[in-house]
């Protein structure tokens, strides 16, 4: 596995392994909440973010991880990549090459939050809306 910055085109299989990952992790979307969020990541969110891909040597794209400032925005894998590790190099990467320190999980996903404490992060605090201002919590966690 090697991890290589992401370019624009990569967006549209980074796009495709989002949607899959949420619909694996994130039940508590509804269907509008994921059509409505699509083309916001595809416009503004990847750019936003310094965004970093994992790719197998064959140049398959498994993961991407992307960061801003101090906080890990974004880290999805692809299905058949979860529990391969691909989560953990990139976590490192943004902690280590980006210094990402701190992270937001939604409240529902208790997978990601196990993974993020796994890897030492701890909640430092809560809010009771995401970023788009809906009514999914986010936990605010911190190395």
């Amino acid at each position: 596995m090697k991890l290589e910055k992401a370019t624009n085109a990569d967006y549209l299989c980074l796009i495709e392994i989002w949607e899959a990952s949420v619909r694996a992790t994130h039940d508590f979307l509804t269907e509008d909440d994921l059509q409505a969020l699509k083309p916001l990541i595809l416009a503004h969110y990847f750019d936003a973010v310094d965004l970093w891909c994992a790719k197998t040597s064959q140049g398959e794209i498994l993961g991407f991880c992307g960061v801003h400032e101090d906080n890990i925005e974004m880290l999805f894998i692809a299905p058949q990549a979860r529990g391969k590790g691909v989560g953990s190099v990139l976590t490192q990467h943004a902690i280590t090459a980006l210094g990402a320190s701190n992270v937001d999980v939604n409240e529902q996903n208790t997978q990601a939050l196990g993974f993020y404490q796994h890897i030492g992060f701890n909640v430092i605090g809560r809010s009771p809306l995401d970023g788009q201002g809906k009514p999914y919590p986010l936990l605010h966690l911190a190395l």
